[in-house]
């Protein structure tokens, strides 16, 4: 998979998670804020990070807005800058757009406006939807603390037809599998000789650097 060109506006706890876990899979990231420090504080985690008023077209024609495949709004307690900033990126001609709503009326404007996804900072880690934006075979992914999650990874071709054994997650990348779905069954003590088949689903934890290895490699 080529190397995806994210731009995430707003950079809040929510948005800097979203932006430093883009950047740690192996993405492109610019990451923009209207406050100095906050852009600062995020450079060294990001490919670049920039202070600007995204509510400004100019500024985002300048900062080349429309080179991006994805573009994700997620602007702090400021609605009505939330809203100008998702239009003029659609204007702009990003072909995706994932905007934060602060509540139902929020969200529902942005969808008018062409918003595709809509996210609620409640219900959504900035972690999870990031992996979810980076990879299609990430179904899940839960951060248990700051080292160590959990993610549900569909099954990549690759591993069809492989054992547990084969494939040797644990040795090649440190990750331990922790239950294999199938359909509508779940096998909670998989062995080594178990084979995984199309749409089988593997539960792993492990520490964030490897499973993120992991899913580079699987993205490849």
């Amino acid at each position: 998979m080529k190397k995806r060109q994210f731009v995430v506006i707003g950079l809040g706890r929510f948005g800097s998670s979203i932006a430093k876990t883009l950047y740690s899979l192996g993405n492109d990231v610019l990451a923009i804020d209207a406050d100095e420090d906050i852009v600062q504080g995020i450079a060294d985690s990001v490919t670049h990070a920039v202070q600007a008023d995204t509510t400004d077209e100019n500024s985002l024609r300048t900062l080349g807005i429309s080179n991006f495949d994805v573009a994700v709004v997620t602007i702090g307690s400021n609605v009505q800058a939330s809203i100008m900033t998702a239009l003029l990126v659609r204007e702009l001609g990003v072909d995706y757009i994932v905007a934060k709503a602060h509540n139902e009326l929020h969200a529902k404007v942005l969808k008018k406006i062409g918003v595709e996804r809509v996210i609620f900072p409640e219900r959504d880690m900035g972690v999870r939807v990031a992996h979810n934006l980076v990879s299609s075979n990430i179904l899940d992914y839960i951060e248990l603390s700051s080292n160590y999650s959990i993610a549900e990874i569909a099954a990549p071709k690759e591993w069809y037809g492989k054992t547990l054994k084969d494939i040797d997650m644990r040795a090649e990348y440190g990750i331990n599998v922790m239950a294999i779905k199938k359909n509508d069954e779940v096998n909670i003590a998989p062995l080594a000789d178990d084979v995984i088949q199309p749409d089988d689903i593997v539960v792993a934890i492990g520490g964030v650097e490897e499973l993120n290895d992991l899913e580079n490699q699987i993205n490849k």
